[in-house]
């Protein structure tokens, strides 16, 4: 599995935020649109369907020591979701709807925090989904390519969101 910006990315599927919870929850990434599943039930959204999609209250990383501290809390984020034990911060991610605003709770992949320029390309990259302008495919293709290789460095984390917002 790896971590690039706020896409939790596996050779079988790209997650925002964290991979499925303890609790079973998770907002899933496709082609199509996204899934959630949550103490609602199973919800899903087509991109064409969406207005917008932003995540909100996502914690940010001071710049010195970054990386130790990235690698150190992508390890107790997962253990945490998995045993039920802190969980990792939890994040919300906002959609506009034709229908209204919908909210949901996603977890943090990145216990101690995002970069800011990689939460910003991430961001950019799910406005990009919605209008259509960007294919999840691309992550998606990654992923089943290099999603068992680890998290990449964050500058190989930046210039794939931007190769990803590109095509």
């Amino acid at each position: 599995m790896a971590m690039v910006g706020l896409f939790w990315v596996t050779p079988d599927a790209v997650y925002v935020g964290s991979p499925p919870a303890a609790d079973g929850g998770y907002v899933r990434l496709s082609a199509d649109g996204l899934e959630s599943r949550d103490p609602e039930g199973p919800r899903t959204w087509a991109w064409d369907g969406l207005r917008s999609a932003v995540v909100e209250d996502v914690p940010t990383a001071g710049p010195m020591g970054r990386a130790p501290k990235f690698l150190g809390s992508v390890v107790s984020a997962a253990l945490g979701a998995l045993l039920g034990g802190e969980g990792p911060p939890e994040m919300t991610l906002r959609l506009g709807t034709e229908y209204g605003p919908q909210e949901l709770k996603v977890y943090s992949a990145a216990a101690g925090g995002y970069g800011a320029e990689e939460a910003a390309l991430s961001q950019d990259l799910l406005a990009r989904f919605v209008a259509g302008t960007a294919d999840p495919r691309a992550i998606e293709a990654w992923g089943r390519e290099h999603g068992l290789e680890g998290t990449p460095k964050p500058r190989e984390r930046e210039a794939l969101l931007r190769a990803w917002a590109q095509g």
